[in-house]
């Protein structure tokens, strides 16, 4: 957190290994793998092992009972197609998971159903600590500080699509160009 308020360039390593050298914000919002991915941030990207299905002309990310339908922005994004049927991570932010039923009913192609394990309040924005079908360990969502979930809620949460991280299951290197 620190180096991403002070630095105009950042440097990430792994076990003495160089993973990323970029600008703050293209850390945050392009990570070459999932270890830079997890590592700018704060709470961290939440991960998903998905499968990459088509049908009818469409590409899903499946996992469990969910399904988020891939907005085509991202499919032009993807390095290859080879991908599509393969299972692959899906990355996204707390920020860019939604509870409000505005932002739900018009992305609805990405809505899950999910239960509220815990509600942090934090003053000016709220942590939901999220359990859903096919994913182990809880989703982390920074949510408007009057949202109306609580703890025990099943409720209907939104991705922002267009933030949306795909690695390679093997690599653990990203699966989009810029």
């Amino acid at each position: 957190t620190e180096a991403m308020t002070m630095g105009s360039r950042i440097v990430v390593m792994k076990d003495g290994f160089i993973q990323q050298v970029d600008t703050p914000q293209n850390l945050y919002d392009y990570p070459t793998n999932l270890f830079v991915a997890g590592f700018i941030g704060s709470p961290q990207m939440n991960f998903f092992t998905v499968r990459l299905t088509k049908k009818d002309g469409e590409v899903y990310a499946v996992f469990g009972e969910n399904s988020i339908k891939v907005p085509a922005e991202k499919l032009e994004k993807l390095k290859s197609d080879e991908c599509i049927g393969k299972e692959v991570y899906l990355g996204i932010r707390p920020e860019n998971i939604n509870d409000d039923p505005e932002f739900v009913q018009k992305n609805a192609s990405s809505a899950i159903k999910v239960h509220v394990e815990v509600v942090e309040l934090m003053g000016s924005e709220t942590y939901l600590y999220l359990s859903t079908s096919g994913k182990d360990g809880n989703i982390v969502a920074r949510v408007d500080p009057r949202s109306k979930s609580r703890t025990n809620d099943d409720i209907t949460v939104a991705f922002d699509v267009s933030r949306l991280h795909f690695f390679d299951k093997d690599t653990e290197t990203t699966l989009l160009d810029r």
